[in-house]
Formats: structure tokens, C-alpha cells, sequence
């Protein structure tokens, strides 16, 4: 396993700053939100691409993929009962898989829950079927460019569109191309019945990578989780490892109480402590 940060939790650095913090505090990788590099992802040509590589490269880091990929530009939505609108979103991933594909990424991740779900009219079963469909057809653009694109489990308060893992697991089998798979994030498990490391076990096929925080959205921190979440920590770890899982473990910061360094410390300590509790 590998262990990133996203860099939403940094973005009042420049980007060339906030890779140095992350080397410096631990970390081998970089997960990006798109909209903290342009207010429109497509605007991001091949010279604007090799410098943000550049950047990630001279802190001795790697891209641990892309996330957040709908925010910007505005007003996107994959099953927009409008065309345009419809249209130009679909637009924007294809041209975020060729933007990972040039920083070294190999995986992009959708949460967007209010550009995936029901709208206007829209309802949870149509957008199910838009997003199925449109990401059989982008399965053949990752193919192209190397990359795997992840369906996230949001809950049910967020989007009605895929909510578990098992329903991802589901979709994922519906489209059938190995660049489609999903991941996993603890926070946003609370649709979930089974703990984190069953589901882990349950799901190890299509977890093709992990958003690290706690059930607030919070840094997993040894000073604030109990006993119980600890064993929780360490028992989902160990199924990650069972599962010979190899990909990133990005830490994915919703709520932040304290300085980006503080953060990115203390879950590097925390991690720390788990790898030390799973080799006893």
C-alpha cells in the first residue's frame, strides 16, 4: 500500500508547495482535484500538464489519481434531462482521463453525487441507466489512455444512484470492462450494514482504491478515535492487506479542525501506528 493525500486539504499553497508538504510529512503520493488546478479542467493544456507533473516529480511524489471531477465548470450533470448539458459533462471526464493519463495517474474516482443522481425530472433509475451506459462507452477511452475509472458508494442522503458496494460491485459487472471498478471510502460507508473489513473482504475485487478519514469526515488521529475504532482501523487494514491489496490509501479530509500540516502529521503517525499494530 501506498499513501497519498488529496490536495484539496493544501490548496491555499500553490501546488508546488503543497506537494513539498506532503513529502514532508510522509507521503509518496498526490490525489488531485481537478477544479483547485483551473475553474475548467478542459482548459488544462499538455504545457499547464507538464508542469503540474513537474511539480509532483521534484517532491519525489507521485499522482495517486484524480477525484472531485465534476465541481468544475458549473452546472454539470451525466444525466441532465438537457443535451448540452448532458453532453458537456460526459466531456469533461473523457478529457479528465487524458489529463490523468499525462500526470501518471492511473485512476480516477466519481463521487459527484449531485451530477450523477436524480434530477429535473430524472429519476434514480434513469440516471442509473445514463451513468451504466455512458461509462460502458468511456471504458473505451481509459483503455486508450491507461487508466481505470472508479464509481464511488455515496449515501442515500447524497445521491440515490449507488449507494453500496454491493450495488457498485453490481454496476461494475453490468459494464464488464476492467477499466471500471470502484472503491473505498470509511466515511462515506453509513448505507453500509457489514464493518469496514468484512465489506473489504466481501468487495476486494472492485476496490481498486481507499479514501482514509474516520466516520465524521474527519484525519484519523491515535489522540481522538477509541479503542473500538482503532480495532475497526486495524482490522480493515489487515483485510486490505489479506486482499493483497497494492493501490493508494489517499487520505480524503471532509472536516478539518486544525493546520493542513497538523493533519497530514498526525495521519501519517496514525498510519505509522496501524502498520505497527498489523505486524505483531
Amino acid at each position: 500500500m501506498r499513501y497519498a493525500a488529496c490536495n484539496e486539504l493544501v490548496e491555499e499553497r500553490s501546488f508546488a508547495e503543497s506537494c513539498d508538504l506532503l513529502a514532508r510529512c510522509g507521503f509518496e503520493g498526490v490525489e488531485i482535484a481537478p477544479f483547485t488546478l483551473s475553474d475548467d479542467p478542459r482548459a488544462i493544456d499538455a504545457a499547464a500538464a507538464k508542469r503540474v507533473r513537474r511539480s509532483i516529480r521534484e517532491a519525489g511524489l507521485a499522482c495517486a489519481g484524480l477525484h472531485w471531477l465534476l465541481r468544475a465548470p458549473p452546472g454539470l450533470h451525466l444525466a441532465h434531462p438537457e443535451p448540452g448539458t448532458r453532453s458537456r459533462s460526459w466531456e469533461v471526464l473523457r478529457s479528465l482521463i487524458e489529463l490523468c493519463a499525462e500526470l501518471d495517474g492511473d485512476v480516477l474516482v466519481l463521487g459527484s453525487g449531485k451530477q450523477r443522481g436524480e434530477t429535473d425530472g430524472v429519476s434514480a433509475g434513469d440516471a442509473y441507466a445514463v451513468l451504466r451506459d455512458g461509462l460502458g462507452e468511456l471504458a473505451m477511452h481509459c483503455e486508450r489512455a491507461g487508466v481505470s475509472f472508479l464509481v464511488e458508494p455515496l449515501p442515500a442522503r447524497i445521491t440515490g444512484v449507488i449507494n453500496t458496494l454491493e450495488q457498485a460491485e453490481s454496476l461494475v459487472s453490468q459494464i464488464g470492462n476492467p477499466c471500471v471498478a470502484s472503491m473505498f471510502d470509511f466515511h462515506n460507508c453509513e448505507d453500509e450494514t457489514s464493518p469496514w473489513d468484512r465489506l473489504i473482504k466481501t468487495h476486494a475485487g472492485v476496490i481498486r482504491h481507499v479514501h482514509l478519514n474516520d466516520k465524521a469526515g474527519k484525519a484519523p488521529s491515535l489522540s481522538a478515535l477509541s479503542r473500538e475504532e482503532r480495532v475497526a482501523f486495524v482490522a480493515a487494514f489487515e483485510a486490505l492487506r489479506a486482499a493483497d491489496y497494492g493501490g493508494w490509501v489517499s487520505l480524503e479530509v471532509f472536516n478539518v479542525s486544525s493546520s493542513a500540516e497538523l493533519v497530514l502529521r498526525e495521519t501519517r503517525r496514525f498510519l505509522s501506528w496501524v502498520e505497527g499494530e498489523r505486524a505483531r
